[in-house]
């Protein structure tokens, strides 16, 4: 899979003409053709060298865990044997019950994650390498057909650190809000971040409205300090920094990720704080309750004490979700899936 101006270099060496790069961009993400002798208007030749040169599809289904009317997890395998994870959520029913055409995918930009989040199982394997661009946006693709629901919303928010593989994620948010693309309105894509300051500050350089979030989980730095070790490097003032250079940038409310691990995060004082940075950015909040993931030693709090935590922010003026997450019985933490598949390969006789 490639962008406009590979395309249009590929041709141009191959001889072609000009408009031959507008039929493939529209074979490959108007008519999603799955291979190049699909692309009927193309010569045989042509059809045939592009063939032996790129894959239209580098990533292969796996598995597929949930229920077609719930949230989605899907594994999929790299054209290298590796495992990347990405999980289609359907909005909620509405008031009568009535089924939402409202789907958002969470999409992974790396294999693993270097970056050891105490919450995470996407870095319990450590770090393999970056996803390409076509790879990225390949998960859209891919599971649009697997699923057969049209995708209305991205989060980069999956396995690995979107900034830490900053060059791919910029070329395939091209590729995915391009009108030669994919299509999709950059005011419905948020890149989510743990926090890497420099890149935070490049990409509100950026002339796509995307949306941003950050995994703060802690409002000050003895607490992000157990959880995010990116914070010693970044610590929270620095950050909020940041923050308020991406606000004057951009149009759209910073969300706060924050979440809710017993005895680490989610007392009242610490809500308080929290209340305090999100007004000071003019950000909503959005309260997780920490999901167990085999290997970890947190705890998630009760329901109440969730409860009580979000009192405190909206008291405060802060708009926040807590979300009692779906997909809770289907491995949903990021990378359970890929940790479970990476281990029977292993077992495998060689």
């Amino acid at each position: 899979m490639l962008n406009r101006s590979q395309i249009e270099e590929v041709l141009e060496g191959l001889g072609q003409p000009k408009y031959r790069g507008t039929q493939v961009l529209e074979w490959i993400y108007g008519k999603r053709a799955g291979s190049w002798d699909e692309m009927s208007n193309l010569p045989k030749d042509l059809r045939d060298a592009l063939s032996s040169q790129y894959s239209l599809r580098p990533l292969k289904h796996v598995l597929t865990k949930g229920a077609d009317d719930t949230t989605r997890k899907y594994l999929l395998e790299l054209g290298d044997g590796r495992y990347v994870e990405t999980v289609l959520i359907p909005a909620s029913p509405g008031l009568w019950g009535e089924r939402s055409d409202r789907y958002t995918l969470c999409v992974s930009s790396q294999v693993g994650c270097a970056y050891g989040c105490r919450f995470c199982a996407s870095g319990l394997d450590g770090f393999t390498r970056n996803l390409t661009a076509a790879e990225i946006v390949s998960q859209i693709i891919l599971v649009e057909e697997l699923s057969g629901e049209k995708v209305n919303n991205l989060v980069f928010m999956g396995m690995g650190e979107p900034l830490a593989n900053y060059r791919n994620l910029v070329e395939a948010l091209e590729m995915i809000t391009a009108d030669w693309g994919l299509n999709i309105g950059a005011r419905r894509i948020t890149v989510s971040t743990s926090g890497l300051v420099p890149q935070i500050k490049k990409l509100a350089e950026l002339r796509q409205q995307i949306r941003l979030a950050i995994s703060l989980h802690g409002p000050d730095d003895v607490t992000r300090d157990q959880i995010m070790p990116i914070n010693r490097k970044y610590p929270v003032e620095e950050l909020m920094g940041a923050l308020k250079v991406w606000s004057e940038k951009k149009k759209q409310k910073i969300t706060l990720e924050y979440i809710l691990i017993e005895g680490v995060n989610a007392g009242v004082e610490q809500a308080r704080l929290l209340t305090e940075r999100a007004r000071g950015l003019n950000a909503k909040v959005n309260l997780i309750p920490y999901n167990k993931v085999e290997g970890l030693e947190w705890v998630r709090p009760s329901d109440g004490a969730c409860q009580s935590f979000r009192r405190v922010l909206t008291q405060g003026g802060v708009p926040a979700t807590l979300r009692l997450e779906k997909g809770h019985d289907i491995d949903a933490a990021c990378g359970q899936l890929r940790l479970k598949k990476e281990g029977e390969k292993k077992q495998e006789p060689s």
